[in-house]
Formats: C-alpha cells, structure tokens, sequence
C-alpha cells in the first residue's frame, strides 16, 4: 500500500506482488476498501454500551457503528447540540470520516467549558465534581486525544433523569475551588476562573 501525501496521488507498486505470500497493492489507501482489501483484516468495530458502571454489553450491530472500513481513531462529542454524545470515527480505508448519531433516549446533561485566569487559559488539569442526590459524576479536564483523534476541551457531564445539578464544584489547576449550587441542566456553561456567575452559550 501507497502512502500518497493527497487524495489523487498514486504510486505505483515498487514490484510485482506475491500472491503466494497473500501480498497485495493499492496504489492509493483512500482506494482500499474499493478495491476489496482491509489492513484490518475486515474485523468490524465494536460498541459497548456502560451499563451504570458495572457491566457493558456489545451493542456494535444494532448501532450501525460496526463498519469494518478499518477505523483507527474515534471521539466522543455532541456534534449536533442535542445535549448526546455522538462519535466521530476516523479511517484509514472505506471514507476518511464517519459521523453516528446518538438516537439513545434523551436524558438530561450539563456541558462545561472552562476558562483560567490564574491558571492555564483552557483550564486543563482542572477537577469537576457535580452531584445531584446521589448521583455523583466526577471529571477531569484531560482532552483525550488517540491515532488521528483529539477529543473535545468541553466537559460533558450525563444527569440521566436529575433536572438540575445539587452542587457543582471545580477545582482549578491553581488550586482555587468554586461551588455553583441549584445549576440547571440541559445547557452549555462557561466558568471563568475567579468569576462567581456562569456564563450561558446560546444553543
């Protein structure tokens, strides 16, 4: 296989193949898939679903997300403002880019992003803990990144059924700690570093 520097490039193969050896060429990698072949061997991606943090359960064909077009990087992230995490997945072969919409039942969320003052300017490093009765869900602020991949610098926090958050509280990498009480959900916060009010973003 070819690794041309754009999509029209081609690059022939340096020998003949061998087909004793199952070898094979594809001048092109964003042909892969066209010209049947798979670096992943056609294994198809998987989905697990968490199941309140005890179990998961494979779910990857009735999402749809089990394309076998070898995915190689993956994100989690709300792409369309509908409060669900979708995912975007990156491939090597069978289209550079596939979007899956999350259609799961709607619940309620709190989308958080943070800005420093004192501390670094997007906040990284920082703590989150926001509790609703019992429900509890902590969060660090570390953009998860993979091959091809870099996640969100927004924190999305699920409330499931809570309509509203008890106690949100952030630690900063500078080591000051703010409280919010009675925070509505179903919206998108800015917490400014320092500032006592939380800023809403338009949906």
């Amino acid at each position: 296989m070819s690794q041309p520097f754009q999509r029209q490039c081609t690059v022939p193969a340096p020998r003949q193949p061998d087909e004793r050896l199952h070898e094979w060429w594809v001048d092109n990698p964003w042909k892969i898939v066209a010209n049947g072949k798979s670096l992943s061997g056609f294994e198809r991606n998987r989905v697990f679903l968490n199941d309140d943090g005890d179990r998961f359960f494979e779910i990857s064909a009735i999402t749809g997300a089990d394309s076998q077009g070898d995915g190689r990087g993956v994100v989690a992230t709300d792409f369309n403002g509908d409060g669900r995490q979708d995912l975007i997945v990156r491939q090597a072969g069978g289209g550079p880019v596939l979007l899956f919409e999350n259609r799961f039942a709607q619940a309620h969320w709190l989308r958080l992003s943070l800005r420093g003052t004192k501390s670094n300017r997007m906040g990284l490093g920082a703590r989150i803990e926001a509790v609703s009765g019992k429900h509890r869900v902590i969060r660090e602020l570390y953009p998860k990144g993979g091959f091809k991949a870099q996640g969100s610098s927004s924190v999305h926090i699920g409330l499931a059924k809570h309509k509203q958050l008890d106690r949100l509280t952030v630690t900063w990498p500078s080591g000051l700690k703010q409280e919010w009480l009675e925070v509505e959900a179903d919206q998108h916060l800015l917490l400014v570093e320092g500032q006592s009010e939380p800023q809403r973003f338009n949906r």
